[in-house]
Formats: C-alpha cells, structure tokens, sequence
C-alpha cells in the first residue's frame, strides 16, 4: 500500500520503521557509513526552507492479524524549490526489482508534474544499485562530485595545530559554534556569492543573501542539526575573506558533514584554506567527543580544495552525482510501461 504520508503527524512506530528502512539501505549500499539515529529525524524529514514544500508517500506492508500497522519498506519525498523538484527514494533492500521503487518514483513525478515544475533531480550514490536504477528511467548525469571522509584517529593533532596556524600575516581566524554572528552576516553572505563563479550542483544551494542565510541557520538548528563556523577576517577590511562550514547532524553524530569552504578571490594565496579547515577539526575535537569521522564533497576539478583535504588526511571514498529528467518525459516514460 503506498499513501502520501506526513512525517510531523506520523507515529513514533512509523518514524521507528522509517529508520529501519533507511538503516536496512544503508547497511546493504554503504556499509562503512554510521546507521542513523531516531533523534530529531522527524525533524529532519519535515522541516524546510521558507518557499521550500517537501512531500513524502510511503510503501507500507499490510497490518498484522492483531491490528498492528505494517512495516514501512519505501518512502519517497520531494523537495520543491526554485524550478526543480528534488528527489530521494528508499526501498528496503528485500523488496528491490519488484517494480515498487518505479512506483515511488512515478507518484512523486506525477505530483511534480501537477505542480508545474519542468524537472526533477536526484543524488545517486556511485557503485550503488540506484545508478542502473536511475539511469534505466532516463535520468541523465549532469554533475560529478568526489566525496572523501577523514577519520579523525588517524590525524596528527600536533601537525594540525601548525597548519591552523599558517594563515597569512593581515588575517584573523575566528570559531563560531552555531553559525556566524549576525554583525557579520552581511559580510558572510558576500563571501559565499563567490559561489556563483563555480560550477556548482544546484540540489544543494548556497545562501547568497543575509536573511536567506539567517533562514537556513535556522532550518539546521530546527532540523536537529548544529552548525559550526570557522572563518578568516581581514583585519585591514573586516571582510570575511574566507569560511568553512561543518555541520554535526543528531541523526549520525558520530560523523559529520562539511558544508562550504570557501576562500574570497582576492584573498587566495595566504594559507587560508588549510588554515580555517585545520583550526575547524581542532574545534570540533573539543565541542564534539563523539566524533569520528567528517565527510566532505569535492569536484574533481576544484584541484586546490582537494589538496589541502588530501593534506589534512581526507581519503576519496566514492562519487557522488546529479542525476536530472524532464518531468512530463519521465510520467510517460512510467506510464507507458505499467
């Protein structure tokens, strides 16, 4: 049985077999990922951006002779956001190539089709059965990312603590657990706009503009997910001439997530990449015990950024891509073969 579903009005009971699910995913397509956790994940599948609508169904087994609801073994949600609607889909690993993943998928199409958007977008795991899957609906690859994780009991603290410090002379680096101050955030914002230079995926947008910036803070902490900042001033300016970003979600707090790292044009050649990066692990060592491992996403064309990673101890893992369709093409497409 597959029904729209709303994770904020959900029981615990489903939110607990959402997670098995997700859990049963992750153990069969990356299995040297950490298993999620229950907290805050309702949370993190309901919350979104201002402008920003998530829609979710579920595939649920049939209730038990006692009454019991049925496990949840397949969920699909879309994230409608500028002119793209983004896609993730989980089918548990015992229930794949019996058509139900196609199922999810033209559900959530059809919706984005009614909803007017043009084209639908979704993160494919390399070396994962969902690139076949994908690539089998007519999904097309647009954008290639390398993702590489550091495991933080190979680091070399003493090292670490040098690099941190090797930022040129002009620039002061700052720690912010929880996100920059809001007397910079102006200038922080400016800092980021370097973004629109890159060539950069587009299912993860950056926050160009103050309030939308506030906005997305804000969006993390609610999500159960808490950001830390470390970024460089220039003393002669007070611009924000460099900033990193990682974020420690509650649901796998033991490994966390690199965000932007980004270094202003005109003050590139100063250490300061290395520097923020460096001075960001020493941070986390003390305001995250837990920690074992950070995770961060690289294109291969960004030479510099995956030098200073490969510098720090960060190891390539697997590719990470963007996968888009047109929508009316993909309703078809599904359609026509049921």
């Amino acid at each position: 049985m597959v029904r729209e579903w709303d994770p904020r009005t959900a029981s615990s009971a489903e939110i607990a077999s959402l997670l098995d699910t997700l859990n049963a995913v992750l153990a069969a397509d990356l299995p040297e990922d950490p298993s999620w956790r229950e907290s805050c994940l309702r949370e993190y599948l309901a919350e979104v951006m201002p402008g920003e609508r998530r829609i979710s169904w579920v595939a649920q087994a049939e209730p038990d002779p006692d009454g019991t609801p049925g496990a949840i073994l397949g969920h699909v949600h879309v994230l409608l956001l500028g002119n793209i609607g983004v896609l993730e889909v989980l089918v548990h690993p015992s229930l794949r190539r019996r058509g139900l993943g196609r199922d999810l998928v033209l559900r959530a199409a059809r919706r984005v089709y009614q909803e007017g958007f043009e084209s639908i977008g979704v993160e494919v795991v390399g070396d994962t059965p969902a690139v076949g899957f994908y690539e089998s609906l007519g999904f097309c690859r647009e954008y290639v990312e390398t993702r590489s994780v550091l495991d933080l009991a190979t680091v070399d603290w003493a090292e670490l603590a040098e690099m941190s410090t090797g930022v040129g002379a002009g620039y002061h680096v700052q720690f912010h657990p929880g996100g920059p101050p809001d007397e910079l955030i102006e200038a922080y914002a400016r800092a980021k706009a370097e973004l629109r230079d890159i060539e950069d995926g587009e299912l993860r947008p950056s926050s160009y503009d103050p309030q939308r910036l506030r906005d997305s803070l804000d969006c993390l902490h609610r999500r159960g997910m808490k950001p830390y900042i470390v970024l460089a001033l220039h003393e002669q300016s007070g611009e924000v001439a460099g900033l990193t970003e990682v974020v420690v979600p509650a649901q796998h707090p033991t490994r966390a997530d690199q965000y932007d790292t980004i270094v202003v044009q005109d003050h590139r050649g100063y250490g300061i990449d290395r520097a923020i990066k460096a001075r960001m692990l020493l941070e986390l060592r003390s305001a995250e015990p837990q920690l074992i491992e950070v995770q961060t996403w690289n294109a291969q064309a960004n030479e510099a950024m995956l030098k200073v990673n490969a510098e720090l101890g960060y190891r390539p893992d697997r590719d990470w891509c963007e996968y888009s369709v047109d929508v009316a093409e993909l309703v078809h497409r599904l359609d026509s073969s049921r």
